[in-house]
């Protein structure tokens, strides 16, 4: 049965120890401005996913990741040094998407409030397409709807009206 507490702990660990041990140790120059975002271990503690981000373009990125990979050996007995753990999990480094999927959502959120901003210099000089109020008013000044009511009303035999004919009794 896995511990997934402990599992979480290790991976805060690892965390902390690899962005520390790559702001001191590490000297590549092709490792750039690196951050490490998130650490995930497997439940059996075999396995380490590290996710990190890295400020520059693409060239930088992907020296960045050559740099952490010629790192890894590093970085693992340094992890297993402070750790203390029996096994010391391998590391395996992920590019993190996150800045990439923030990115997408503001272009998205961008073009939302450019949209409602044309609605809104639209609905500004729009106009009713029949009358202003659209709702027919309960009576008039001079009472015609009131007649048509009441005219509707006896023609069509209202409560308690009696057409001719023997009363019910």
């Amino acid at each position: 049965m896995t511990d997934t507490a402990r599992a979480r702990k290790l991976a805060d660990r690892i965390r902390v120890v690899v962005a520390e041990t790559l702001q001191r140790r590490i000297k590549d120059p092709r490792l750039g401005y690196v951050t490490i975002t998130d650490t995930r271990v497997t439940g059996d503690l075999r396995e380490a996913t590290v996710f990190y981000t890295v400020y520059g373009d693409d060239e930088e990125r992907a020296a960045s990741a050559a740099a952490l990979e010629s790192a890894k050996g590093v970085l693992r007995s340094e992890v297993g040094r402070q750790t203390g753990v029996r096994f010391t999990p391998t590391l395996a480094f992920v590019a993190d998407a996150l800045p990439d999927n923030a990115r997408t959502i503001d272009d998205l959120l961008a073009k939302a409030r450019a949209a409602d901003e044309e609605v809104r210099k639209t609905a500004t000089d729009a106009q009713y397409a029949g009358d202003a109020d659209p709702y027919r008013k309960p009576a008039d000044e001079d009472g015609e709807l009131d007649d048509a009511l009441d005219d509707e009303a006896g023609e069509a035999g209202g409560p308690g009206e009696d057409k001719g004919g023997t009363s019910p009794a």
